[in-house]
This record gives structure tokens, C-alpha cells and sequence, in this order.
């Protein structure tokens, strides 16, 4: 008996968690020397002071937009057959901001003041609407994911009532999903052009990369939940899904990225027309320099080429495996543009002398400390992902709700026809 019990213990399960707990320990560490010592303890200077958690930041935000896209397609554009989908999106969505405040609490230096934005209001600057935007946003999220805590066995069987208020939110869908896109949309392209208005750092001087931002959030954010839904459904019992609707996000993602790919070749080329002090270096340094394999093996040919053959051809979409494959890939070349445009700007910068304007470079590389707190987060989420598959049954596409909210929304009186 005891050898049975030992045995239940050292579950593939429980050491996956196992390892999460401990890099999330070492995160937990490392936080607690920010906190205490301050950004002292990291490679981030005054020349370069967004590095590695920024970009950790950007990446959470784009990696949740699948939320705010497939609650819009379901709720405002009455697509219902993909509403088992946003019950993964909404999820991962929220664990993903979440990421985000955690990061950004480690990187402002000073975090017992973050209540002060909400006080002292900025209207006039981008990272104070980004920052009112994703708390909002952030309460939306947590609204739309109540229901899904409300159906357990848990909150059914010890605070019934409770559950069923929980549940009954879902009445409220449509409104919070048209909440969610105006919340989503203003701070995913504000955080873009946050980079653009930084005049002192020619490359990122440019009103485009609003644009680029929103476009590569949402190829990213469908992506990850389409790949997390396959990968969950092949590795526990717990997680159901209907391939053909993941197909068809796929083919969706496949056309996103082709829109990405033209904006992001327009934006790289327009650069090379005319010599501008500092943007010029700062090209040749993205696509010649440091960044050039980053930029184009891992988030041009990669993140985007590959996956939009393997995406919009039909019989390579239709293998799972390829189309995992695809999906992984363009999370990973979302990843990669964060990380570009972040280090390509804060690395390439002007010295403004009185007769002349002179390219400076600089260099970073992530501190010890910076890893650790950056690998904790990422921890974080997967383990929360990992329980929410497991005890939430947020991957579960045979899960149907007693009210259409949708149906709500457009007036339709008569369920809407099963798959």
C-alpha cells in the first residue's frame, strides 16, 4: 500500500508541477532582492532601461489577445460555433496579464508606488492610458472567467449560491466582450506607440508601430491558444477539443500573419530610403548587426514564412502535428519582434553635442537576478494554465452553457444549431 502511495505521488503530473514550484521559488527569490535592493541588482542602466521583463511584459499582453479577438468574433459578430474557444482565450488571457503586472511590478523600481497612477491621473501619457486600460481590461477578464469557477464540482457542491451568481455573469457576455475589444485595442497599439513617440531613439520614432503591435497580438494571442488546446488535449484526459474549429482559428492565424508579414517589410523598408542619424544605424543594426539572425531567421522566415505556408495550405493545416508545429513557431517569432524592437531601439541611441549628433551604441545583457524573477513569471503562468486545464476544464469544447449569450445580444430567441 505504502509503494502504491509513493508511487501516486511521482505522477508525470506532480514533477511538472514540482519543477514550476521551484523555478517559481527561485522567481520568488530573485523578486525579493529587487525589492529590497532595487534595480541596483540588474543590468539595466540608464541608456538601456527596458530589457528582458519588458519585453517578458509585451510578449504576456500580445500572447492575450486571443480574448479579446474570439470574445468579439463569438458575442459581436455572432460566430457562436467558436464559443467553446474563448473559454481557453479568456483563461489564458487573464493568467497572461497577470504576468504582466508582475513583471512591470519588478521593473518600476519602485513598487509600493503603483497605486499612484491611479491617483494622480496623466492623460497626456501613453503608459498612463496603457496602465488605466489594462486594469480595466484585467477586471474584465477576471468577470468573464467567474462563470468558469462557478461550474466546478467545487463551488457546486460547498457555496452553490455563490457558483450561481458566478455563473449567471455569462449574461453579461456581449457587453463585457464589447468592453474587452475597446479596452484591448487602445492599450495593445498604445504600448506600440509608447516606442513611437521616443524621438530620442530615431528607430523607434515612427507612428507605425501601433500598427505592427496590434497585428503581430493578434496572430500571437489565437496562436497560443489554439497550440495550448492541441498540446492539452494530447497529454491529459482532462482537456477536450473539436479539431475543426482549431483548424479554422489556424487558417484565420495563417491570413493574420500574412498582413503582418507586409506591414512589418513596408515599416523595415521604408527605413532604407534616406540616411537619418541614428534610425539608419539602428536598421543596420537589426537586420546587419547583434539582431540580424533574431530578425530574420527566428521573426521573419520562422515566426512568419514558414507558418503561413504550413497554415494556409490545406493539407499541411490539416496534420496536427505541422499545424502545432506553425502555431508554435509564430508564438515564438511574436516573442522575437517584442524582443527586437525593444533591444534595437535601446541599444542603438544619438549624443546630442553642440556641433554634431553622434550614433552611441550600448550593450545588455540580463543579470542573474533578471532571469530568475523573468523565468518565475513564466512559471507562474504555465502552472496556472496547467491547473486551470486540469481543475477548470478550461480546454473543453463538449461544454455547453444553459443560455446562449449570444443569443442574447443579437435578439435570436431560438438556439442556435449544434456543430
Amino acid at each position: 500500500m505504502k509503494t502504491l502511495r509513493f508511487r501516486s505521488l511521482f505522477t508525470k503530473f506532480n514533477a511538472w508541477l514540482a519543477f514550476l514550484a521551484a523555478v517559481i521559488g527561485g522567481g520568488v527569490f530573485a523578486g525579493y532582492i529587487v525589492f529590497t535592493k532595487g534595480l541596483v541588482v540588474t543590468n539595466l542602466t540608464d541608456l538601456v532601461p527596458w530589457g528582458l521583463w519588458i519585453t517578458i511584459d509585451l510578449s504576456s499582453i500580445a500572447m492575450s489577445a486571443g480574448a479579446f479577438l474570439l470574445c468579439a468574433a463569438v458575442y459581436l459578430l455572432g460566430l457562436k460555433r467558436y464559443q467553446p474557444v474563448t473559454r481557453t482565450a479568456t483563461f489564458i488571457g487573464l493568467i497572461g496579464y497577470s504576468m504582466a503586472m508582475l513583471t512591470l511590478l519588478l521593473d518600476i523600481g519602485r513598487p509600493e508606488r503603483f497605486w499612484h497612477a491611479y491617483v494622480w491621473w496623466n492623460p497626456h501619457s501613453l503608459l498612463w492610458e496603457v496602465t488605466i486600460c489594462i486594469t480595466f481590461y484585467f477586471a474584465v477578464l477576471f468577470l468573464e472567467t467567474l462563470p468558469i469557477i462557478g461550474e466546478t464540482t467545487f463551488m457546486q457542491k460547498r457555496f452553490p449560491s455563490l457558483a450561481g451568481k458566478f455563473e449567471s455573469i455569462h449574461r453579461l457576455a456581449p457587453f463585457l466582450a464589447i468592453a474587452g475589444l475597446g479596452f484591448s485595442m487602445l492599450h495593445q497599439s498604445s504600448l506600440g506607440a509608447a516606442y513611437g513617440v521616443l524621438k530620442a531613439r530615431p528607430i523607434l520614432y515612427r507612428p507605425d508601430l501601433s500598427v505592427l503591435f496590434m497585428v503581430s497580438a493578434m496572430a500571437g494571442g489565437p496562436a497560443l491558444t489554439v497550440l495550448i488546446s492541441m498540446l492539452s488535449s494530447r497529454l491529459t484526459r482532462h482537456a477536450n477539443v473539436k479539431d475543426e474549429l482549431l483548424e479554422k482559428v489556424s487558417y484565420f492565424i495563417g491570413w493574420v500573419l500574412v498582413g503582418y508579414l507586409y506591414f512589418r517589410a513596408w515599416d523595415t523598408l521604408s527605413m532604407t530610403y534616406t540616411y537619418e542619424p541614428g534610425r539608419t544605424e539602428g536598421l543596420s543594426f537589426l537586420t546587419k548587426g547583434p539582431l540580424a539572425f533574431n530578425f530574420w531567421a527566428v521573426e521573419i522566415f520562422l515566426g512568419a514564412v514558414i507558418p503561413i505556408i504550413l497554415l494556409l495550405t490545406s493539407r499541411f493545416r490539416k496534420q496536427p502535428r505541422l499545424r502545432m508545429l506553425a502555431l508554435a513557431l509564430v508564438v515564438c517569432g511574436v516573442v522575437a519582434y517584442r524582443w527586437d524592437t525593444n533591444m534595437a531601439g535601446q541599444l542603438v541611441l544619438l549624443t546630442y553635442l553642440p556641433t554634431e549628433m553622434v550614433t552611441r551604441y550600448a550593450s545588455y545583457i540580463p543579470s542573474l537576478i533578471e532571469i530568475m524573477a523573468g523565468a518565475g513569471v513564466i512559471a507562474y503562468g504555465a502552472m496556472a494554465i496547467t491547473l486551470g486545464i486540469r481543475f477548470l476544464k478550461v480546454v473543453d469544447h463538449k461544454h455547453g452553457h444553459h443560455t446562449d449569450e449570444a443569443a442574447v445580444f443579437t435578439g435570436e430567441t431560438q438556439p442556435a444549431a449544434a456543430d
